[in-house]
């Protein structure tokens, strides 16, 4: 009698928390995607090439979240999906390659294979919810706003100026629209693996961040060069400390002791899939910023990388409000203060040396960080080391 076949792709089998090495693989790919990112708007350095950086990069995320919600449903390294991921992986590569040009001459390339990304993710979500119906009903809501988020893409290729940019904005309103028009009801989650999933991409994005900070220093190595880097070392320090230290923690704790279903899928999906959206976006400007500020330290820097700098470490931090807001119904004052203060101080940033406005910055962050870590002390050393079992009441511990 022939033994009943174990079903390789299924909700059921994904028993792990942590991420699977398979994942880790895949994300690196992510890497060089966040690259192209900062050296799209580095090559165009105009409000234009901000904006045209910016939706590449929505664009891009969009496409990593909707793996981080299958590969928290379906066990990755199992049967097909491997290699249905290493397939994905190769068109993401493509993606990547054709990003800096994708509003230009690469721009069909960079929409069929974004189209072979996007699709790759609900076939194997569709296979995986053959029996299950509200899975299988969720997954074919987000087909239809993939379904039109990839069209429009497809079809600004073949446009350009405000047409192009226009049809863009337009798919990523519809394509992220989709989850929250469709509802989040049928959706699976591993809680715990799919926070650390995402802390893991904010160590991708930071991890950009030093790469943009050497590839920018390849200018020569002298005392200037040498402090910059160094600052640029402090302004990724200081927004590794502003996440990992606390906030990490405290959305992780909040989104494991949701209940499961609609509560935690809708928790999942705002403050992750959406507001870590903003923190990614903010760390890719700031790595351009810090790009040109190494290109020439000495002179000031332009509206728009100072724009990039300053307004991409606000952004950072406007990230942060928001996912507090949403966990806490409540405001950090201290990063409040710091973010109105780095948008102020762009006009000074234009009119100063480019090494003094990346000091400006570490200069506020970092006081910000020991107000935060003093005033908070004993609510932090209780939450970091598992103590804290009132996580919304310690939420403020770290500005989280």
């Amino acid at each position: 009698m022939a033994r009943p076949r174990t079903p390789r792709i299924s909700p059921e089998l994904r028993s792990r928390e942590t991420v699977a090495p398979l994942e880790l693989f895949f994300d690196l790919v992510f890497v060089l995607a966040f690259t192209q990112c900062t050296q799209l708007m580095a090559d165009n350095p105009t409000w234009d090439g901000l904006a045209q950086g910016m939706l590449v990069l929505a664009v891009v995320w969009w496409a990593w979240v909707g793996y981080a919600w299958l590969t928290s449903v379906v066990e990755p390294e199992e049967g097909a999906v491997r290699i249905a991921i290493f397939a994905v992986m190769a068109a993401l590569l493509v993606m990547a390659l054709a990003l800096p040009q994708a509003f230009g001459e690469w721009a069909g390339i960079f929409a069929v294979a974004y189209g072979v990304v996007r699709f790759g993710q609900i076939v194997v979500f569709l296979i995986a919810a053959r029996d299950i119906p509200d899975l299988r009903k969720s997954v074919l809501g987000l087909a239809v706003s993939t379904a039109l988020g990839v069209g429009l893409i497809g079809a600004a290729s073949f446009f350009d100026g405000w047409v192009q940019g226009g049809l863009w904005a337009l798919a990523i309103a519809l394509d992220l629209g989709g989850p929250a028009l469709f509802g989040v009801e049928g959706w699976k989650l591993m809680p715990a693996h799919f926070a650390e999933r995402h802390s893991l991409v904010i160590i991708l994005a930071l991890g950009e961040a030093i790469v943009a900070i050497g590839v920018g220093a390849d200018v020569g190595l002298d005392a200037g060069v040498i402090a910059a880097a160094v600052l640029g070392i402090g302004i990724a320090a200081a927004q590794w400390w502003i996440y990992f230290d606390v906030v990490a923690l405290v959305t992780e704790h909040r989104l494991v002791n949701a209940t499961p279903g609609r509560e935690q899928n809708a928790l999942a999906r705002d403050s992750y899939s959406f507001l870590h959206l903003p923190m990614v976006a903010g760390i890719v400007l700031t790595a351009l910023g810090m790009k040109k500020t190494l290109g020439d330290i000495e002179a000031e820097l332009k509206i728009e990388a100072a724009v990039a700098l300053l307004g991409g470490v606000a952004l950072y931090l406007a990230g942060h409000l928001a996912l507090r807001l949403r966990n806490t119904r409540s405001l950090s004052r201290p990063r409040a203060l710091a973010a109105l203060l780095l948008l102020a101080l762009i006009p000074v940033a234009v009119e100063v040396p480019a090494l003094v406005a990346a000091l400006g910055v570490n200069l506020i962050l970092w006081p910000m960080i020991a107000f935060e870590t003093r005033n908070y002390g004993d609510r932090r050393y209780r939450l970091r080391h598992g103590l804290e079992v009132d996580v919304p009441s310690t939420a403020s511990a770290g500005g989280g």
